[in-house]
């Protein structure tokens, strides 16, 4: 037991050696002139004419917090799906939960027609 902590321990340690010496090497090796065309934008050599930051409009968040929330329902759900043959009932009563909760969201978004595009 103690020689695999001492063996972490020396692991950590030289882990946050080397990315501290990384950076420090980033600060010391980097191009530190600043110009304008190097703080300017670069969009495949056509020369920027306007501020980059635009504004969106609030319905793309909501599809993208929306994929987002399914998204991560298919990344929890897979593992389900490829070991439910080898789970007991209270590990499928919870997915069931975990799916009602989901549509739930999804009820409440479209009463809310949050999936309306206009």
């Amino acid at each position: 037991m103690l020689k695999e902590l001492v063996c972490l321990s020396i692991f950590v340690i030289l882990s946050a050696l080397f990315a501290a010496a990384m950076i420090v090497a980033g600060f010391i090796c980097g191009y530190n002139k600043k110009t304008a065309a190097k703080n300017s934008t670069y969009e495949c050599g056509v020369a920027p004419f306007d501020d980059a930051r635009i504004h969106f409009d609030i319905k793309y968040f909501n599809y993208v917090i929306m994929f987002l929330i399914f998204d991560i329902e298919t990344i929890f759900l897979y593992p389900f799906a490829v070991y439910v043959n080898g789970l007991g009932a209270f590990a499928i009563i919870e997915t069931f939960i975990f799916v009602l909760m989901l549509l739930l969201g999804l009820f409440v978004a479209i009463k809310k027609k949050l999936l309306r595009w206009v």
